[in-house]
């Protein structure tokens, strides 16, 4: 007999599932199951996941979600009454149902929230259609009257939800060996027969397979704070909450056969069909004029300012941008992006030269949405678009951290703030920190559980696996019994999700309001305003989901280093009246490069690790493309496969330069013949097979996810094409070889220049103003003690001198002053910004404090008080006052 699991809780219960979803989809099709279903508690996380794993193994995704409903109104929120919702199932049969159940989840979250989200009966009655309801657990309304005794009143309450959902409401019967169960389902037998109203026979199923129970249960004693040994502890009866095989729930229901068929009949009026094309707002632009003729028309007014002489080459390649542009049909998102990034300039929100692929596009480049010349540099729009590979641009934007905000409520003010969200982001059980989970929760001693976690490597994308290869300890390890089953656990809870946070800086914008598409609840806190949380709203889909169901997803990134600019900029129009236009200044500077060579880079963007110091020292860069480079190679890839080696060896002679062919020289002879950027390789298959740069980006793509159908049929292509053009066949598999291998490790040159840009114009401010640049790094570092300290070292390695802070000289952040640097006194510990603004806002109007008692006579106390007068006698602020044991007797 076929059977469906319509109650499951995947990954997406937070620390109370612990079924993976490809692992839920692998067994369904493994046990001969048509459909799958999700149903995570109050929540849509894992639905989008779910929907096209399923899909694409060949069976039914049923959307769904186990919903609290308010045992009253949703809009109470008073004590016991309201903290213990009502259980129920929502599945989705078809589209409206789908967003049915979007709204029902969003208002859930933003209107009900009382330690769940909750809806109630009034708002489900709104929402029904499209949707099918089951009775759910023990926790459910009719299921908790049952077990009151209260038979009739269940009776009345599955009455209710069958007027709200007709034919589709059924009575779920389960069966986990537990007395109340059997109870409740004689109960809901009975209320069958009476109303008609049809059973159906689920599983709980919290894990996948029955000897995941013990993982399961570790996960519980994370969410609750308590131990495994703990017999008082929130727990599971037994192991029989997993994904049960047909076989087994036939078995298990063999006196409700009806109730197992049920739940294949229910799965066959599921059949939800997302659109997935791409979703573009609208952008209003002026009558008559079409998105297209728009973005050409501020294009050509664009490239005339960029380049003073069109050239055929600029022309052609814009024509071929906006071609490609307006085929796929994005034109939209252009100006979006421009226009954001327009009010950005205009407001005074500092815009970094740009990011990623789109610093290849001239169309980016003429719109200002980069500042990086694309031809210049040598770099490939089809690396960003690509007719051959059918995705959404993706144009990340850097602002100065201070004032990205203002963007992010910009756009929500003109597109609507029910069209703008942020994204959420999931946090997982990484392989350190899961020892020490359930190490926690095994109650294994502390000194043995931290010794365990920091033998794994502290590498990136580390799992306990590679971590038990790599060190023999750890293998030692798992023969003791206590660490076999905590590793063991370990094993089954990696990279199971922990927690949800806001994303750092994805926006999603869409052409509807945001409930059309995706469900919302509320974010983190973006920070205060005027000492008022901010309340908004951030999308139940993470990053990758949004995308997959062709919203438009943006990064509005805020970077520090934009706001230390800026700082550098002001300074030098305030001390030396001079307004220093960073467009202006040469890419040869030989101060600039002097830095750079003697490794004097704190404070210079991406080249401040210890790792790029040693990087930069001995590579000892003489252009702006070794720069560039060095972004590029500085990472595990380059470092590990020898990369990083070879080209410093035939950039300093050491080594003889060899092309694999002559014709290649000019594609590789800024790299010293290694293979460093995406481009190169996108180029060597345009110069030698005849690949079309759509075709290139295709193989790149190929070779950088190692995905080996894609390559096997692009180099059967690749050595054709170049054996066509005179190549040997044995040169051209020679040469393939090697583009598959730096391309596993290859960068986009795009994204590399566009952030080298940033780390010369930082390093040409510190080279050659370094006063006004490292006071703007002190004013940006103010909160980090440790950054702080290098940056006056950097300043006493060059004479300049730091001032102590004084109430009667400093400002808030740190200051030039007479050739000097003053500190701010915001850098105090206990000094708040209210208590800085008065004390500023006071000694403007009416002069210097002329004693302590003046200074307390001046500045409202509320705010000045005796712990704020503390903090500034004993960091020296007030010594123009006075003595400091004095001055701390006094008060």
């Amino acid at each position: 007999m076929s059977f469906v699991h319509l109650h499951t809780h995947s990954e997406y219960s937070l620390l109370d599932g612990a079924s993976r979803i490809s692992e839920m989809v692998r067994l369904a099709v493994e046990t001969g199951m048509p459909a799958i279903a999700i149903t995570d508690h109050g929540v849509m996380y894992g639905a989008i996941e779910l929907y096209l794993q399923a899909k694409a193994a060949g069976i039914n995704p049923i959307i769904g979600q186990e919903a609290y409903v308010a045992t009253r109104s949703r809009h109470q929120k008073e004590g016991r009454a309201d903290r213990d919702p009502y259980h129920l199932i929502l599945l989705v049969k078809n589209l409206t149902g789908y967003r049915n159940l979007i709204k029902l989840s969003s208002l859930a979250h933003l209107e009900g929230y009382y330690y769940k989200p909750r809806i109630d009966k009034a708002l489900l009655a709104e929402h029904t259609e499209g949707l099918i309801a089951l009775s759910s657990c023990l926790g459910g309304e009719v299921a908790s009257r049952l077990l009151d005794a209260d038979e009739a009143g269940a009776e009345q309450a599955a009455l209710e939800y069958q007027r709200m959902f007709g034919d589709d409401y059924f009575l779920e019967i389960q069966d986990h060996g537990m007395e109340e169960q059997a109870r409740v389902n004689e109960g809901l037998a009975r209320i069958a027969a009476r109303t008609g109203i049809p059973l159906v026979a689920t599983n709980d199923s919290h894990y996948t397979r029955r000897d995941d129970a013990e993982a399961h249960d570790i996960l519980l004693c994370l969410q609750t704070g308590t131990v495994t040994s703990d017999q008082k502890r929130m727990r599971f009866h037994n192991d029989e909450f997993y994904l049960k095989t047909p076989a087994e729930m036939a078995e298990r229901f063999r006196d409700f056969p009806e109730a197992v068929a049920n739940t294949v009949r229910i799965a066959e009026r599921c059949h939800l069909e997302l659109d997935t094309r791409p979703l573009l707002p609208s952008f209003e632009v002026p009558a008559g004029q079409t998105p297209e003729v728009y973005l050409r028309g501020l294009a050509e007014k664009g490239l005339k300012v960029r380049y003073p002489e069109l050239g055929k080459v600029v022309l052609d390649r814009l024509e071929t941008e906006l071609a490609v542009i307006q085929d796929m049909g994005y034109a939209p998102y252009f100006l979006i992006v421009s226009d954001f990034i327009t009010y950005a300039r205009s407001h005074g929100v500092a815009v970094g030269p740009g990011r990623g692929s789109a610093a290849g596009s001239i169309v980016c480049y003429a719109l200002g949405i980069t500042t990086l010349d694309p031809l210049q540099h040598g770099l490939i729009f089809e690396r960003f678009l690509n007719r051959e590979r059918i995705s959404m641009p993706d144009i990340d934007v850097d602002f100065d951290d201070r004032n990205r905000d203002r963007v992010i409520d910009y756009v929500g003010q003109r597109y609507g703030q029910d069209h703008v969200a942020q994204i959420i982001t999931f946090g997982t059980m990484k392989a350190r920190a899961v020892i020490r989970d359930v190490g926690r929760a095994l109650d294994v001693p502390l000194r043995d559980v931290d010794h365990l976690a920091k033998l794994v490597p502290p590498q990136l994308n580390m799992t306990l696996d590679k971590a038990i290869q790599m060190v023999p300890e750890l293998a030692q390890a798992e023969k003791d019994p206590v660490f076999e089953r905590l590793l063991k656990n370990a094993r089954k809870l990696e990279g199971l999700v922990r927690h949800a946070s806001t994303h750092a800086a994805g926006i999603v914008i869409t052409p509807e309001p945001l409930q059309q598409y995706v469900p919302l609840q509320l974010s983190i806190t973006r920070g205060e305003k005027n000492g008022q949380e901010q309340r908004a709203v951030m999308t139940q889909y993470e990053m990758n989901a949004v995308q997959k169901i062709g919203l438009l997803k943006m990064d509005f990134l805020g970077l520090r280093n934009l706001s230390i600019i800026e700082d550098a900029l002001k300074n030098l129009a305030e001390t030396r009246g001079l307004k220093l236009d960073l467009a202006t200044i040469p890419w040869d500077d030989p101060a600039t490069f002097r830095l750079l060579q003697a490794a004097d880079t704190n404070g210079v963007f991406q080249l401040e690790s210890a790792g790029l110091r040693r990087l930069v020292q001995d590579m000892r860069p003489t252009s702006f493309d070794d720069i560039t480079a060095a972004i590029a190679l500085f990472r595990p890839g380059p470092l590990e496969g020898g990369l990083l080696d070879q080209y410093m060896k035939c950039k300093h002679g050491e080594q003889e330069i060899v092309y694999p062919l002559p014709q290649l020289e000019p594609i590789l002879k800024e790299t010293y013949g290694v293979i460093v950027y995406q481009e190169q390789v996108m180029n060597i298959a345009r110069q030698l097979a005849g690949f079309s740069l759509g075709e290139a980006d295709v193989l790149r793509g190929a070779m950088g996810k190692k995905k080996k159908d894609e390559m096997a049929k692009m180099r059967t292509k690749f050595i054709d094409g170049a054996v066509s053009r005179g190549v040997g066949e044995a040169k051209a598999t020679e040469i393939f070889d090697l583009m598959a291998y730096f391309a596993g490790y290859g960068f986009a040159k795009a994204h590399s220049a566009a952030y080298a840009v940033i780390s010369y114009q930082t390093a040409y401010l510190k080279a050659n103003f370094p006063l006004e640049y490292l006071a703007a790094l002190l004013n940006n570092d103010a909160g980090n003690y440790d950054r702080v300290a290098a940056a006056v070292l950097d300043c006493h390695a060059r004479d300049i001198e730091v001032l102590p802070p004084d109430v009667n000289c400093s400002d808030a952040g740190f200051t030039v002053q007479e050739g000097k640097i003053r500190y701010g006194l915001a850098v105090i510990k206990n000094v708040g910004a209210r208590a800085i603004e008065l004390l500023l806002t006071e000694r403007r109007a009416k002069g210097p404090f002329k004693s302590l008692l003046d200074l307390c006579v001046r500045v409202d106390p509320r705010e000045l008080n005796k712990r704020v007068l503390e903090s500034l006698i004993r960091s020296g602020a007030t010594d123009s006052l006075g003595e400091r044991g004095r001055l701390l007797a006094s008060i």
